[in-house]
């Protein structure tokens, strides 16, 4: 019997008796899964040319389990196939399949695995990753990004305005209305959405571009759409993956009813792994999905402006507004500065020092549950010095390969060890921490961000300029140890104990951009 590893991939094929015309609306192909406690699991088999469909399964119980295929057609081949395999416990390292799948928190703050054990989203950009890489060079990436502390890896599924067609002149579908899917394309990308997860790396795809005219989320009906989201999930929904269904779109007022109705028939009958979207910068569209059973989490994209607009749509707005809504929900961040990008109103290119900013802000000002970061070689895949495809104002991106060493990824690594320092998962924005707060709706730049847990043990305070921290000392656990960390560098320096209660001034050790973290003895 074969046997496969918890967590893992079960993969089958099939082979249809007859051709078909269009296999993505002339037939479909059901497969149910028997856990060993009984439990039914239901997924659809995929089209993968010719006469033939493959099966991919992911179990959860250690244990015999039964398939079985139901069949639109009296197709012999595709109706009424059975088997069955050993699901066995997983004897690696990978934390994937050592904890399992991603979930939301029992209080649908933060995200964990299904074993219970905190998830810190860390993710990078690789938008056009997938889809033109050389084999080789993805190995290299995600192995870099793997060391640099990095969790989950976003990337479109799809030919979009930045990737028009492969090297091959070919495309993931042709036609706008009745698709005809091409397996050829998706074919190629499959080994490169499995190598993130053997890297222990989450894969994000973006199902549906949404933004320019060759996006998908935009040249298709709807019921077109939802017919490629749905070959996308039945290929795909056996990794480990979190969907962000709709990229860069605007969903509100009545485009919102469109991507609902989307979701729900994408979803509605298959929603094991985490949902979100991904809205257009400072668009903030939980309102138009807070109430849909599939939407489990709100993405948004603050953006690459750097007036005072954009910087105070992000610490004043309404990231910093959600954690009062209801239904609760985890608040990440999917789209901050990129590195090297040229800023809208400034036209100078984002240093690692705006995208530091950005990734403590956005971490502190919600409940902290993940941030993404991005370069601007990195999401484009740039082979050479070049500016992107359908972006003309973004700037000349650098070669991907070098941009993987950046200062500004290297930070990222620096958080994750602060992060990996402390049970983040505690953390509560808390600006009734700050005695004294320089940063306001006219100067956002001096903002200071501050969090702590609920009963005051831990706190951690991000001051993008440096200079004096003023802090209520009466609102934490004491007496406590302070100390500084140095995004820039990683380093921890001492900053004393705490014991008095009253009003604490504190000075960084120098100018620059430091965090406080601050935990009772």
């Amino acid at each position: 019997m074969i046997t496969v590893p918890i967590f893992t991939v079960f993969e089958a094929e099939l082979t249809s008796e007859m051709d078909y015309d269009s296999p993505l609306w002339d037939v479909t192909v059901e497969v149910i899964f028997t856990s060993p406690s009984g439990k039914r699991h239901v997924v659809e088999a995929f089209w993968d040319g010719g006469r033939t469909w493959r099966i991919r399964f992911s179990p959860d119980e250690v244990g015999e389990w039964k398939w079985e295929t139901r069949c639109s057609t009296d197709d012999r081949g595709l109706k009424g196939r059975s088997g069955s395999f050993r699901c066995v416990p997983y004897e690696g390292d990978n934390p994937l399949y050592k904890h399992g799948p991603i979930r939301l928190s029992d209080d649908r703050r933060r995200l964990v695995f299904s074993d219970g054990t905190p998830f810190l989203w860390l993710a990078d950009t690789a938008w056009n990753g997938v889809l033109k890489a050389k084999p080789r060079d993805w190995e290299r990436y995600l192995e870099k990004r793997r060391q640099q502390g990095f969790t989950v890896i976003q990337f479109v599924s799809t030919h979009w305005r930045a990737f028009p067609q492969d090297e091959n002149g070919e495309r993931a579908y042709t036609g706008t209305e009745r698709i005809k899917i091409n397996p050829r394309f998706f074919r190629k990308l499959d080994p490169k959405v499995e190598a993130i997860n053997r890297h222990g790396l989450i894969a994000a795809p973006v199902i549906l571009w949404a933004l320019g005219d060759i996006s998908p989320g935009v040249a298709l009906k709807e019921e077109d759409a939802i017919k490629l989201a749905g070959y996308i999930v039945a290929r795909w929904g056996a990794y480990q993956v979190i969907w962000i269904l709709g990229g860069d779109g605007n969903y509100k007022g009545e485009r919102a009813e469109r991507w609902r109705r989307i979701g729900r028939a994408v979803f509605g009958d298959r929603h094991d792994r985490l949902v979100t979207m991904h809205p257009g910068g400072r668009m903030w569209v939980a309102g138009e999905f807070r109430d849909e059973e599939w939407y489990d989490f709100i993405g948004y994209q603050s953006g690459h402006g750097d007036g005072v607009d954009h910087l105070s749509w992000l610490v004043f707005g309404p990231p910093a507004r959600e954690r009062s809504k209801e239904p609760p929900r985890p608040v990440i961040n999917l789209e901050p500065n990129y590195e090297a990008h040229l800023a809208y109103q400034s036209r100078r290119p984002f240093t690692a020092y705006h995208v530091r900013r950005a990734l403590y802000w956005s971490l502190l000002i919600s409940p902290t549950a993940g941030v993404t970061y991005g370069h601007h070689g990195v999401w484009f895949w740039a082979e050479r010095p070049e500016v992107p495809t359908d972006h003309p104002h973004s700037g000349v991106a650098p070669p991907w390969h070098e941009a993987i060493g950046s200062e500004g990824a290297r930070c990222v690594g620096h958080l994750r060890k602060l992060f990996d320092s402390i049970p983040w998962w505690k953390l509560w924005p808390a600006q009734e921490l700050l005695a004294e707060q320089p940063g306001t709706p006219q100067e956002p730049h001096k903002f200071i961000a501050a969090a702590k847990s609920e009963d005051g043990s831990l706190a951690v305070i991000y001051t993008p300029m440096g200079g004096r921290i003023m802090l209520n000392a009466a609102l934490l656990k004491l007496p406590a140890a302070a100390r500084w960390f140095n995004p820039r560098t990683g380093e921890w320096r001492e900053a004393g104990n705490i014991v008095e209660p009253g009003v604490l001034k504190l000075r960084t050790p120098d100018d620059g951009d430091w965090a406080l973290v601050i935990s009772a003895d």
